[in-house]
């Protein structure tokens, strides 16, 4: 039976993946971000944020090498205000929260020096938990696992969002028509070049 089923979740993922479907961490990365440089903009610094080490992590499994340097990257993701903030949802009978929501964003946007690669866009992921003033500590961890929990959406849906865009750019450039340039030489436009494989095309009748 165990071998049943595991050859039946293979020719299920098998077919997911023929559709287009790739589980986390395997999906192709677009050629610009094979060499990428991660700049998050905070006001102050003392660690890594954990959205940028999600980030790096996942674009790392995904194949691509993330430099220390803009210079050295094909792309930048850069991310600015990262805000991480908390909202009452509901109180007790004593007026006290009992509940709350957890809201982090983010904004965005991927460039190649002064080019813009991903127009900028901004992410909101949230997480609602209960509070217990006689478990404070452990309210108080469960909240710091949220937040690292939240960042590490926030990674997943960023390079979702900026793998969609690198591709439909993509594949809008390779779909458009060739373009009629003007000739150098006389400023005229160019006819198409003849196809040898069709015979040549009959001289205008005087």
């Amino acid at each position: 039976m165990r071998e049943r089923a595991g050859i039946a979740a293979l020719l299920a993922m098998s077919l997911l993946t023929a559709c287009g479907f790739h589980p986390a961490g395997s999906r192709p990365l677009p050629d610009v971000l094979r060499k990428v440089y991660i700049d998050v903009v905070v006001p102050y610094r003392v660690s890594e944020p954990p959205l940028e080490t999600s980030l790096r992590t996942r674009l790392t499994r995904q194949g691509a090498t993330v430099t220390k340097e803009a210079a050295s990257a094909t792309a930048t993701i850069k991310l600015t205000n990262l805000k991480e903030g908390r909202q009452v949802l509901s109180v007790g009978p004593d007026g006290k929260a009992i509940e709350f929501l957890l809201v982090t964003t983010v904004d965005y946007e991927v460039i190649d020096g002064g080019q813009v690669l991903v127009t900028p866009g901004s992410l909101r992921v949230t997480r609602d938990y209960s509070f217990n003033e006689e478990q404070v500590l452990a309210k108080e961890a469960e909240e710091a696992r949220l937040r690292e929990y939240i960042q590490d959406q926030l990674a997943e849906l960023l390079l979702l969002k900026v793998e969609t865009q690198l591709s439909h750019q993509a594949g809008r450039v390779a779909g458009e028509p060739a373009r009629v340039v003007p000739s150098p030489a006389t400023g005229a436009a160019s006819a198409p070049a003849q196809d040898p494989a069709q015979p040549p095309m009959p001289a205008p009748t005087p």
